[in-house]
Formats: C-alpha cells, structure tokens, sequence
C-alpha cells in the first residue's frame, strides 16, 4: 500500500468539489480569525501581567493606586472586546459563534419593565399564521424598557404553502439585548461622564437588570469596532493641523467598594488629586 491509498478520496462531481473547496476556504479563514484574536489577547494579557507586577512588587513611587488598576482592568477588557469584535467582521463563523455564546450567557430581562411591539410593514392580501419575537434591552433617561419585534410569519390564500416574514434586523451587538441607544448611553456615562463600569452595572441592578462589568466592557469593544472608521478620520484631520493641544485636568474619583456593604473604606484619587472616603453611618 502507497501514500496515495491513505489520501482521503475526493468527489468527482464539480459542483461537490467547489463546495468542498469552499467550506475548507471558510474554516481557514476562522481558524486565521481566531489565531489572530488569540494573538492579540496575549498580547493585552502580557501587558496586564506587566502592569500587575509593577503594582505588587515595584517601587512605592511607581505603584498605581486601586482605583487607577480598576479602570485599566476596563480599559483592557473594552480593547479585547473590540479585538473580538474585529476578528468577528472578517469571519462569518467567528461571528456566530460569537453571538451563540452571548445568547447563552445574556439572561432574561425583568418581567417588570414595559414592552413596546413593534410590527413591520406587508403589503397584499396575507394572513398571519404566527410570529417569532425577540426582545432587545432599550434605555430612555432614568427609565428603562423592553423593544419587542414582531415579526409575523404570512401565508397567501391563493397560492398553497408560501410563508413569507421579514427578516430579523442587524443588532450593533450580535446576539446581545443592548439597542444602540443603550451601548450609546454606557459610552457617554463612561467616556463623557467619566462614570466606570462597575458603577453603572450596580445602577442597571437597581432596576432589576444584572449586567456584569465584562458585559459593558463587551458593548464599549464592539461600539469601538463600529467607529473605528471616523476615529482614523479624525486621527488624519489631527495629525494634518499644525499645532495640537492637550487638556491634562486632574479628575478625582472614587474606587470600588471593597467589601459587599457598599462603603468606601479608602479612596485613592487620580493624579494626586483631593479625594473622599465614607464609612458605615456616613
């Protein structure tokens, strides 16, 4: 027996090789997706890895304070969200795969909040037969709510065994509850508001909503993905003027609270900036 016998026999039909040809093409292509994500991933862990020993073994003067380690923890987190959110546009199976395990992981959302049906448009002379629904967590100020689309299965009298119903909309976050006015509202509390993560999760919590840290961080990665395009424009307009100023005003800030009571037992205020402290009865 040759090395040819141990070869795995191929279909002779064109149209079956073509297939064949295809599905291996796409398997490279996430395998590729997933090795270059995989890649950026060590790198962010490495620098985390940096980061914590100069936090735990470096001089007193180059250790970082608490509340400046929490927000690069987001700040990693977000990046490798927008990692994952890149390799997921350049692979269709990465994407899913990616939207499967969000769905898994994403919860129901409160029983409480109202819910707004929204159906969209036919025309002709249809009957509806059943729906599919999908729920999508929408936010209006200091009040949240649920937007439902409908979207009704149809079938022509005429003509036996049509089904006609208009496809699911895009979600800015695959396989995730957020609307854009959600995702938008956590950037502008984040990036605008200078309001972390862990504290707009324990707001969420307040209405019912359990959303971890690693949840938002996942909607600033894939929002950032999104607006990559503008920033790389305005990044050219930047570089192109003659002159360029930066504001470095101090912001003092809260850290997280360091045990489950909700008291702060010490603050640590950015850039040497005045801080607070409150304790139990403050």
């Amino acid at each position: 027996m040759g090395a040819a016998d141990d070869m795995p026999s191929l279909p002779e039909d064109p149209a079956a090789l073509r297939a064949l040809l295809l599905a291996v093409l796409e398997q490279r292509d996430a395998a590729m997706a997933e090795r270059d994500a995989l890649a950026v991933r060590n790198e962010h862990l490495h620098h985390l890895l940096l980061t914590l020993k100069r936090r735990q073994f470096g001089q007193k003067s180059e250790r970082l304070p608490d509340d400046q380690l929490l927000f690069a923890f987001e700040e990693i987190e977000a990046t490798l969200a927008a990692s994952e959110a890149e390799a997921g546009q350049r692979s269709k199976g990465l994407k899913e795969q990616q939207a499967k395990r969000r769905r898994g992981s994403r919860g129901q959302l409160p029983a409480h909040l109202p819910r707004m049906e929204i159906c969209p448009c036919c025309a002709g002379a249809l009957v509806e037969i059943g729906a599919d629904s999908a729920e999508r967590l929408d936010v209006l100020p200091a009040q949240f709510r649920v937007l439902v689309t409908r979207r009704p299965r149809l079938a022509c009298r005429a003509c036996p065994g049509v089904v006609l119903q208009a496809p699911a909309p895009e979600r800015l976050v695959p396989g995730g509850l957020p609307t854009e006015a959600t995702v938008a509202q956590v950037l502008v509390a984040h990036y605008a508001d200078h309001l972390p993560l862990y504290r707009q999760a324990q707001m969420l919590a307040r209405q019912g909503l359990t959303l971890g840290r690693e949840v938002l961080a996942d909607w600033l990665g894939t929002a950032a993905q999104e607006i990559r395009p503008v920033v790389c424009r305005l990044r050219e307009i930047l570089l192109a003027s003659p002159r360029l100023f930066a504001d470095e005003t101090t912001l003092p800030v809260w850290p997280a609270p360091l045990n489950g009571t909700g008291c702060y037992e010490r603050a640590t205020p950015r850039h040497g900036a005045p801080g607070w402290a409150r304790r139990s009865g403050a």
